[in-house]
């Protein structure tokens, strides 16, 4: 069975790269990219041909499906299962025209990116040393590989294809959700009302390196600070102008430089201006604010709204607005309901044959969202590396593994009872 996943894995990651779903920020629709629909039509006919029930594509580009259990729930019930991952690509990077490099026995060495002749050096990737000999798959350099979620998509669509071609092997109810947008924050937006997906827990497939089960995310919120100067003919401007692009230069100079995304790591929170947009009558600067505990938010928020205040002082007139917007919260908040969520992901992983170590995610997934909704949802790994990157790859083994790990978390949950 092994062979057979390896190489339907990798027929269908390739076939799902090329299909280009790149999302899009300033999109007004959802999905926010009309692309979005090529690959969720394509999912929707393979979904049928497995012979799924339940196959629907909404509108709004949610396609939900089930597989019914094989295994006899005695006294209680067998628990329904939800995997999910997310069809759209990072909109900051193209997707377009993705040509998949295959590197069959890998030799060890630095790797040239076809399309660009950058190099993908094991410097500065480490890992590559672990797949001497194994099938590696990269970018050609002009784009990125889609690994983010595709390669997710991809496991899920295996998983299914080997639990039916294998009746023996033993699962509950399992219901699939194939979302887009989740790269602009937008993933949930449009998601089935919890009770009629009908899981009692889910897991997203959109984490990293193998072996990896993801319980905690960051708890977001976005800060939007507004400053409002006054604009006068700039011949005839002392003493009377207020300039709110040099105050907003200001208040971004005055972040700690300990608080900044590229200054911290591991638990640390941080301070995340993401534009300035505006003149000098007026500026907006969208703030991601982010801690792994809730109550910092609160912390994060008032200090940037010192820093404002101070700007102001040094600006006399300036004025602000202040607002924040709650993104999600930390998964782990609501993964303490429902233990078995984690604890039998990382008995997959051990059954898969890796050593499972439990990560947080310095950002979030549709499951953030979920679990907070009420549906726990840790994220399970996929195997790429560098997202989101003209560099990004992947270890075909680390495909194989998912999809093998997705096998034994179901027929781990066929023995529980709900």
């Amino acid at each position: 069975m092994k062979h057979d996943i390896e190489k339907e894995v990798l027929e269908r990651f390739q076939r799902y790269v090329k299909i280009d779903t790149r999302s899009d920020e300033e999109g007004k629709g959802s999905p926010s990219t009309e692309c979005q629909f090529d690959l969720l039509r394509l999912l929707e006919v393979e979904l049928l041909e497995l012979g799924l029930k339940d196959v629907k594509l909404t509108t709004t580009g949610v396609l939900t499906a089930l597989l019914p259990g094989n295994v006899s729930a005695g006294n209680g019930t067998v628990p329904t299962i939800g995997y999910l991952a997310h069809v759209d690509t990072y909109h900051g990077t193209s997707g377009k025209d993705v040509k998949p490099q295959i590197l069959e026995n890998y030799d060890g060495r630095d790797i040239v990116l076809a399309g660009t002749g950058d190099v993908l050096k094991v410097s500065e990737n480490p890992e590559l040393s672990k797949f001497v000999g194994k099938t590696v798959i990269t970018t050609d350099g002009t784009t990125l590989l889609g690994a983010d979620d595709k390669a997710g998509v991809a496991e899920i669509m295996t998983f299914l294809s080997a639990l039916k071609a294998n009746p023996a092997l033993p699962h509950g109810p399992v219901k699939i959700a194939f979302t887009p947008d989740e790269e602009i924050g937008k993933g949930t937006a449009n998601f089935p009302p919890l009770e009629e997906f009908g899981a009692h827990v889910a897991y997203t497939v959109d984490g990293g390196p193998e072996g990896e089960v993801e319980n905690e995310t960051f708890c977001a919120d976005t800060a939007f600070v507004t400053l409002k100067g006054k604009d006068v003919h700039p011949g005839y401007a002392k003493g009377k102008m207020v300039n709110a692009v040099r105050a907003a230069a200001h208040l971004v100079s005055l972040l700690p430089g300990e608080s900044l995304p590229e200054t911290t790591e591991g638990k640390q929170g941080y301070l995340h201006p993401l534009a300035i947009n505006g003149d000098v009558t007026k500026v907006t600067i969208p703030f991601l604010v982010r801690d792994f505990e809730l109550a910092m938010l609160k912390v994060w928020e008032e200090r940037l709204e010192g820093l404002v205040k101070k700007t102001c002082e040094a600006f006399p007139g300036l004025t602000y607005e202040f607002r924040t917007e709650h993104s999600y919260k930390n998964m782990r908040y609501y993964l303490d309901k429902e233990p078995r969520a984690v604890s039998l992901a990382m008995e997959a992983v051990r059954l898969a044959g890796m050593d499972p170590h439990v990560q947080s995610i310095r950002g979030g997934t549709d499951g953030s969202r979920l679990s907070e909704k009420g549906l726990p949802t840790p994220n399970i790994f996929e195997g790429g590396r560098n997202f989101h990157s003209v560099q990004e790859w992947i270890p075909l083994p680390s495909m194989v593994q998912a999809v093998e790990t997705l096998i034994r978390l179901a027929e781990l949950w066929s023995r529980e009872r709900g």
